[in-house]
């Protein structure tokens, strides 16, 4: 349409005609008429000099993706530490003592099972209750998976066993069917 235009103001003003009025009729080739066309391919002479189309490129148009919303910390209040540790985001880190005997006892575990506990827990953990995979987020003694399953605080060595028995019992039938798949395949 612009280059119709721009023609017929270049050409209106040296008294030429910018269309042929010979032409008449449904078959008339008007500017109406090939806009209403799919595709426009225009023509124009000036003074019998050809003047070719301008080529058109194509181009894409790439939106880039919204990022997603990162999660906010946390703050978890802790029963045994007013500090907020690293780990598990906004879960406080362990700083009571114990044994590892003391922790199974407080757990509920019983004396027969504490050998197949002690298995697992030195090859998941070393019996670290602050213990954190950077790749997963597994915490706590028994590496819980995500941390955030274990009621409680994860790095809190009872309840992260409690967990663990729930898990060993719910998924292994006890600690005991838990060493034996630990064994075979070094992870549970």
């Amino acid at each position: 349409m612009a280059v119709v235009g721009f023609s017929a103001a270049l050409l209106a003003p040296t008294g030429m005609a910018v269309a042929d009025p010979s032409v008449a009729g449904e078959d008339a080739v008007t500017v109406y008429s090939l806009a209403e066309q799919e595709g426009q391919n225009l023509t124009v002479t000036v003074a019998g000099a050809d003047i070719a189309p301008a080529a058109r490129g194509t181009f894409e148009v790439y939106i880039k993706p919204k990022p997603k919303p990162k999660p906010k910390p946390v703050v978890a209040s802790s029963e045994s530490s007013g500090k907020s540790g690293g780990g598990s985001v906004g879960t406080p880190k362990y700083t009571g003592g114990g044994s590892k005997e003391q922790w199974m006892s407080a757990a509920g575990i019983a004396k027969s099972d504490w050998p197949y506990v002690d298995y697992i827990v030195s090859r998941e953990s070393g019996w670290n209750p602050n213990a954190t995979n950077k790749s997963s987020g597994a915490c706590g003694l028994v590496q819980a998976l995500p941390c955030s399953k274990v009621p409680g605080n994860g790095y809190n060595p009872v309840d992260n066993l409690r967990w663990g028995t729930g898990y060993a019992s719910g998924r292994y039938g006890g600690w005991a069917g838990a060493y034996a798949f630990w064994s075979r395949n070094h992870w549970w």
